[in-house]
């Protein structure tokens, strides 16, 4: 059986402003970096093979939990395009019915010059599959668009509705992977160890 447990990168002052990321490669602030100081994960992954976006607030989140260098490319958040820098209430009271009728294609919600969450999944699928191959336990750092995509393969959800399941952002997200990569959720929202 691969184990595969996900977690969000520590907040940024773009999370604090709630403005979408995407791409941009924000550090984390301070807040973000005080909420990890003395975290770990727990003992049951302490062995686990560490993946991480290339994004710099992961890869700093993933420093501040012990792991020096393992970026992995298919992490990398959602192409958010032209919204990127955007607030969602700002997007929504400016572009009204055409934000509300892409936000309502779920799976294949697409910002102008991004990338849907379908595209995030068929980015992710290769990866997947490989680790299901080589077995064992494995951490990702990724972003929230990245998790949700996941999420939404594990419980076959297609984003029309609300998620299956709250997520603490702060929190991992275990999902075991079968054979050929597909994600079963597992337990979600288990907290970092204090050390």
């Amino acid at each position: 059986m691969t184990l595969l447990a996900l977690l969000r990168h520590g907040r940024t002052e773009w999370n604090a402003a709630g403005r979408l990321q995407g791409r941009q490669d924000i550090a984390l602030s301070a807040e973000g970096q005080a909420a990890l100081a003395g975290r770990r994960l727990p003992a049951m992954l302490a062995d686990a093979r560490w993946h991480v976006s290339p994004l710099r607030r992961a890869r700093e989140t993933a420093a501040l939990l012990g792991c020096d260098d393992a970026v992995e490319p298919a992490l990398i958040e959602m192409d958010f395009g032209e919204f990127e820098g955007r607030r969602l209430a700002e997007l929504r009271a400016e572009l009204g019915a055409d934000l509300a009728r892409n936000e309502a294609r779920g799976l294949d919600f697409t910002p102008p010059g991004g990338e849907s969450p379908r595209m995030v999944q068929a980015r992710l699928q290769p990866w997947l599959a490989a680790i299901a191959a080589e077995g064992g336990k494995h951490v990702a750092v990724s972003h929230k668009a990245v998790i949700r995509s996941v999420l939404s393969l594990a419980y076959d959800w297609p984003m029309l509705d609300k998620p299956p399941v709250k997520l603490d952002w702060a929190c991992l997200h275990l999902f075991t992977l079968d054979a050929g990569g597909r994600p079963r959720p597992r337990q979600m929202n288990l907290p970092l160890d204090s050390a």
